[in-house]
């Protein structure tokens, strides 16, 4: 360490001191009352930066980086400032200082403010905000701080929504720095449905609106006249992680869909590990009540009955029917019983034995172009208990990931 330390000169050590980490440096929150512009408690950063700052996630050139980004809680008007305690200076070694604004800029729509008086006075207008589009569900959650339940709607908007095109400007801003792949999407197609989440809060006597969290759903065209909507973005805001509401839009997303006749089945885009736990708890309490998975009927084995009256009534593809059906039929399995348990572990290997056997396969014809002296026995016997490893490494951990469903569905 000394070695490298002595290494580095006096100017890099003093370059060093400004390089900030702007997942730290980025500043957001959702504001109700003027005195949360104070609350630190209201505070949230990023997960992710790298798609405004690159890979290592650093703004260089400042000491003290604070890049505040507040949002009205309901209509999401935006204050938008950077703060530093000091700036590199051309003439210090000509460097330039990171232009942070600009990199900003490129993501949040213009109209902004830029300081705080005409961001409280905007802030008294937010009674008049109201959620745009359909009211399609109406829950609410009882919150232990404050001991009383709160109430949050579920709304379905499109483009034609005054003001909604302006709003959803400002609402997908959030994907940048909590979905690690994020892109904007082209609102000029309207095969997009966008489906909001507010929670109802008072203030000074008034019920105000403030947003959750949304999805947007794209709807393919299946020939010859059908539709399959594919679940494209879905962000629940840091502030309300955790609540249940993800499940909730879910939820009311596929009944929204299941009571159209022409929509096949939904699907999802690129789904993350967190999405599909949230979808095998949805997609089984939608199923457990229909007559093809009760306990008799899943002990059989997976059948065509269930994929056809998942799809029907539910909107259920066949892929995540199969992953239903392995979760009820858990449920239905005495595992201390060797015989239910072997059955089932049988039955959910010879699922994810599926790709290891085309693997197979692509082998069998790698090897008929091989001399026999090139291919050795060996090479099919290693890879055999790898494969059996691998396999059995991937049954526990789908059956722990079964288990938390379960318990999550024994709660609801």
């Amino acid at each position: 360490k000394k070695l490298f330390f002595s290494g580095l000169t006096a100017v890099e050590k003093k370059l060093a001191e400004y390089k900030c980490n702007t997942n730290e440096a980025i500043q957001l929150k959702l504001v109700r009352f003027p005195e949360d512009l104070e609350d630190e408690n209201t505070t949230f950063n990023p997960e992710y930066s790298h798609q405004v700052f690159g890979d290592d996630e650093v703004a260089f050139g400042y000491k003290g980086l604070k890049i505040l980004l507040y949002y009205i809680a309901g209509n999401l008007s935006t204050l938008f400032r950077v703060e530093y305690t000091s700036k590199v200076n051309e003439k210090f070694d000509c460097v330039e200082a990171d232009d942070v604004e600009s990199k900003i800029r490129e993501i949040i729509p213009p109209g902004f403010c830029t300081n705080t008086d005409d961001f409280v006075s905007l802030l008294e207008k937010e009674v008049n905000f109201k959620p745009f589009g359909m009211l399609l569900h109406t829950y609410s959650i009882h919150n232990e701080e404050g001991g009383e339940d709160i109430t949050y709607q579920i709304y379905k908007a499109d483009m034609t929504c005054p003001g909604f095109r302006e709003y959803h400007e400002r609402l997908q801003t959030f994907l940048m720095w909590f979905i690690e792949t994020a892109s904007f999407i082209d609102v000029d197609d309207e095969r997009w449905n966008y489906f909001l989440v507010f929670e109802k809060y008072n203030k000074d006597g008034a019920t105000l609106f403030a947003t959750v969290g949304y999805m947007t759903v794209y709807n393919y065209y299946v020939y010859p006249d059908k539709t399959r909507p594919r679940v494209s973005q879905m962000l629940v805001l840091p502030p309300f992680q955790g609540e249940g509401h993800g499940a909730q839009l879910l939820e009311t997303v596929h009944r929204y869909y299941m009571s159209s006749p022409t929509v096949l089945d939904i699907t999802a885009e690129d789904p993350s590990e967190n999405y599909v736990k949230l979808r095998d708890f949805v997609l089984v309490k939608l199923c457990q009540d229909l007559l093809c998975f009760s306990p008799v009927k899943l002990m059989q084995g997976f059948s065509q009955e269930m994929v056809t009256e998942a799809q029907q009534k539910l909107k259920i593809n066949k892929q995540h029917t199969r992953r239903v059906y392995e979760i009820l039929r858990l449920r239905a399995t005495n595992m201390g019983d060797a015989e239910q348990s072997r059955s089932y572990r049988l039955d959910v290997k010879r699922r994810l034995i599926g790709p290891y056997k085309k693997k197979q396969r692509e082998l069998a014809k790698m090897r008929r172009c091989l001399r026999p002296e090139e291919m050795t026995n060996q090479l099919n016997q290693i890879d055999l208990n790898l494969q059996r490893e691998q396999l059995e490494e991937s049954f526990q951990q789908l059956v722990s990931d079964y288990r938390r469903v379960l318990e999550r569905l024994a709660q609801a």
